[in-house]
């Protein structure tokens, strides 16, 4: 007999240009059904403007930060940082060196904060610093655009980020927080960078909407330093979780109502015809 709740089930697919949308799509999904998880996941975001930024909807953004909030969870924000660091960019002011030099300068900082969440390592960390015997000094990240950048063509298969390590992940501990995000891959098309990211699970509620915004804005980082538009992400996940909250809690009503309002379908007002008088018909 399996240990697992899983379910061999088709893939789930959801496509959108808007990551709020998107989010409530998966959401609701879990939340409609019998289930507490899918699996497998494949969501696929488009639709991104000039400076690789993501349409958003305030309604279910703000609602899920206030719930999160409520339960004790970290915010969208904080969960996306740890995926890119996108305040620390703006201060580098487009200069890459300055933003990894800013991260490994702050990262112990970030770890004292909150030892118990990011004791493990945090994923733009593992990202850019992921082991000596790594090249560039182990950023995985300056690897990937030096190497780009030097030459024409370059095998895609070079373009890759490894976040799970075995020497550090494979533990007996019964539930490891980190890292949940296990690889990337960029992928330079005739439309852009497309980039995939692939998750063995992924909690829905607690982290899904920062996770999708911190690999946008990843996206939008390497595809900038890479002198392209960012195209696509794809986010794979072998099991995606509604974990963290009950679909009892009454306090989920106001997420619930943002997000069933974001993916309700838009009718177009009907634009009434002018009316024809007897003098307009006879002219």
């Amino acid at each position: 007999m399996s240990k697992s709740n899983s379910h061999a089930d088709e893939p789930t697919i959801i496509a959108d240009t808007n990551l709020s949308r998107a989010w409530a799509r998966l959401f609701l999904q879990i939340f409609d059904s019998r289930r507490t998880e899918l699996s497998p996941l494949t969501l696929s975001l488009t639709g991104f403007d000039a400076d690789g930024g993501v349409a958003e909807t305030a309604g279910v953004r703000e609602s899920l930060d206030r719930t999160l909030k409520l339960k004790h969870k970290i915010s969208i924000e904080t969960v996306a940082f740890t995926i890119f660091p996108d305040r620390l960019w703006k201060i580098a002011r487009g200069d890459r060196s300055r933003l990894f030099s800013l991260y490994a300068g702050a990262f112990p900082r970030y770890v004292a904060m909150n030892r118990a969440a990011n004791g493990r390592g945090l994923y733009f960390e593992r990202m850019t610093n992921f082991s000596k015997a790594v090249p560039s000094d182990g950023n995985q990240l300056e690897f990937i655009l030096s190497r780009y950048n030097e030459r024409a063509g370059v095998r895609d298969t070079m373009l890759q980020v490894a976040i799970f390590d075995p020497a550090r992940d494979h533990i007996k501990t019964a539930r490891l927080g980190f890292p949940c995000l296990q690889h990337l891959s960029f992928v330079p098309t005739k439309e852009g960078l497309v980039v995939n990211a692939f998750y063995a699970t992924q909690y829905v509620f607690d982290k899904a909407y920062g996770n999708y915004l911190g690999l946008v804005r990843l996206g939008a980082f390497m595809a900038h330093e890479m002198d392209i538009p960012l195209a696509r992400l794809n986010v794979t996940v072998g099991v995606a979780k509604l974990d963290g909250v009950k679909k009892s809690d009454a306090s989920l009503a106001p997420l619930i109502a943002a997000a069933r309002a974001a993916v309700a379908p838009t009718v177009s007002a009907k634009v009434p015809r002018p009316s024809v008088t007897a003098r307009g018909a006879s002219a």
